[in-house]
């Protein structure tokens, strides 16, 4: 009996070390480990999608994923052809990606094109914490280092990772630092997985002889998963296969995108282009725009105004300080005075508290000697006075406004692509007279928001200067100072200008004078 007792529990101990041994091996493996044994089973392959706005095809995208001996390549292309303001501009982006055995990026490059000029940045990871980053916008390449705490995730790659990680699991909530290309910047992105369904998804498609039209194969049931990502307080919404690769997707630009076969994106894509010779194509610029409940273009020149907002979350945005006031949920805009201005200094600004206002920067080369040059040929005309900040702001606001023509274009601008091109729209306009300023030692930064022009709200930019206070101008509509019905949301650099994105579809502005 007690032998038999004792192989009973020698049994019991075998069995128990074998499941612990087991669970080791399934659950208790470095995460890093798993996850590489988990990408092993990754497939190849290229996907098309429709990228649409307001129901219409206004480009082609496509993601490729491929093997390569140390892990993964993903590249993504995605060209548009939109119109804005009744002008069609065309823009191409791609981005190409090499991730490890694990997903994590190890080295990227980006690229952003069209008439307008080009933008490039390319980068590799120095260990865990050091991404090493190029930047060409005009001019030659910039080079910067970013110190991470976390290997950051790319954004293409963040849904393979969600995937492959096992985390497909509705209620799921994940927090990742991912890095953005396009900005050049990493930002936490908090993702949940919302709910799981199938989804009938066109394998192939097949084309009538009779008409030479493509149609879809009737399709192949495909599990899905619906997820939402949050960062700046914008959401985007996706649905991915179990693999990662994402099915359809849709943006606050009102922009989707949706996985077909090449042969059905072609054709839509085509019959949009022709249809469009009609004029029938979405606006980009007045599909974003939120209606005003009165006009204000009588009062866009006068010394303050009150604005309730309402419809989004206030917080986050920069909208007290300068020039506004934030009073609970009513902001209150007055315009500054030029001649009651004290700012206390003569250029260049003898400080070091706004050295971050004064320096280079990539896409603002203020230091570069072609935009020095322009910037001294720009107040020449001052004489003795060009040493005075106000005046200085002034005559560069007019220089601004003149040298450019008035054009909307599709890019990522750059001081000097815009010295090249002298046209452009808000964008190109800021930048220039941001670079420009700092050159003389003015400090000055780029403000994004709304501007009221004829009987809507519009996406905005244009500069402030310090003079004793900050200060806006708009050398766009050649305004110094800036209106009263130009509404500040952010200031600082593209990836935090593009949070002013949650406000599309969901602001609601009220005057209250």
């Amino acid at each position: 009996m007690t032998r038999r007792r004792a192989l009973g529990i020698l049994l019991v101990v075998a069995w128990l070390g074998l499941m612990g041994w087991h669970a080791r091996d399934s659950y208790l493996q470095p995460e890093m480990t798993r996850l590489a044994q988990a990408t092993l089973s990754l497939e190849p392959g290229t996907y098309f999608y429709a990228v649409r706005m307001g129901g219409q095809v206004v480009g082609m995208a496509s993601s490729r994923l491929d093997t390569i001996p140390d892990g993964f390549l993903l590249e993504d292309r995605l060209s548009l052809e939109i119109q804005a303001m009744a002008a069609e501009g065309a823009a191409t982006a791609g981005t190409t990606v090499h991730l490890s055995q694990t997903l994590q990026m190890t080295r990227f490059s980006f690229e952003l094109s069209s008439d307008a000029g080009r933008f490039q940045a390319s980068g590799e990871m120095q260990g865990d914490s050091l991404l090493q980053v190029v930047v060409e916008a005009g001019g030659g390449p910039e080079e910067l280092s970013f110190r991470v705490g976390d290997r950051p995730l790319s954004a293409a790659a963040l849904p393979l990772r969600i995937a492959r990680g096992g985390e497909l699991r509705v209620g799921r909530v994940l927090r990742f630092p991912v890095f953005d290309p396009s900005t050049v910047s990493t930002r936490q992105v908090e993702v949940e997985v919302m709910e799981r369904d199938t989804i009938i998804l066109p394998d192939s498609a097949i084309r009538d002889p009779g008409s030479g039209r493509w149609a879809g194969d009737g399709g192949r049931p495909v599990t899905a998963w619906r997820l939402k990502e949050r960062y700046g307080g914008i959401e985007v919404e996706s649905w991915i296969d179990e693999d990662g690769r994402m099915i359809r997707s849709s943006s606050p630009m009102g922009l989707s995108l949706e996985r077909m076969p090449f042969e059905l994106v072609d054709q839509e894509r085509s019959d949009r282009l022709l249809a469009d010779r009609g004029g029938s194509s979405p606006d980009l610029v007045f599909s974003t725009a939120i209606a005003a409940d009165a006009e204000l273009t009588d009062l866009e020149a006068g010394d303050e105004l009150r604005f309730l907002l309402s419809g989004v979350e206030l917080d986050g945005f920069e909208l007290d300080g300068g020039r506004q006031e934030l009073r609970g949920d009513t902001l209150v805009v007055r315009r500054e005075r030029m001649d009651e201005l004290t700012p206390g200094f003569s250029l260049p600004y003898p400080r070091m508290d706004l050295a971050d206002h004064l320096r280079p920067e990539p896409l603002i080369q203020s230091g570069d000697p072609r935009v020095e040059r322009v910037a001294r040929d720009a107040v020449r005309a001052l004489g003795p006075g060009r040493a005075d900040p106000t005046r200085a702001a002034l005559r560069l606001n007019d220089v601004v406004h003149q040298m450019l023509d008035k054009e909307i274009t599709f890019s990522l601008p750059s001081a000097l692509q815009v010295l090249e091109t002298r046209r452009g729209d808000c964008n190109e306009h800021t930048v220039l007279y941001v670079a420009l300023a700092r050159a003389l030692g003015l400090p000055a930064r780029t403000a994004v928001g709304l501007v009221h022009l004829e009987g809507s709200f519009f996406y905005h930019a244009w500069p402030e200067v310090w003079l004793g206070e900050w200060v806006a101008v708009d050398p766009t509509l050649g305004q110094g100072p800036a209106g009263v019905t130009h509404l500040r949301f952010m200031t600082g650099n593209l990836a935090q200008q593009v949070e002013i994105a949650r406000l599309i579809g969901n602001l609601r502005i009220r005057s209250l004078s």
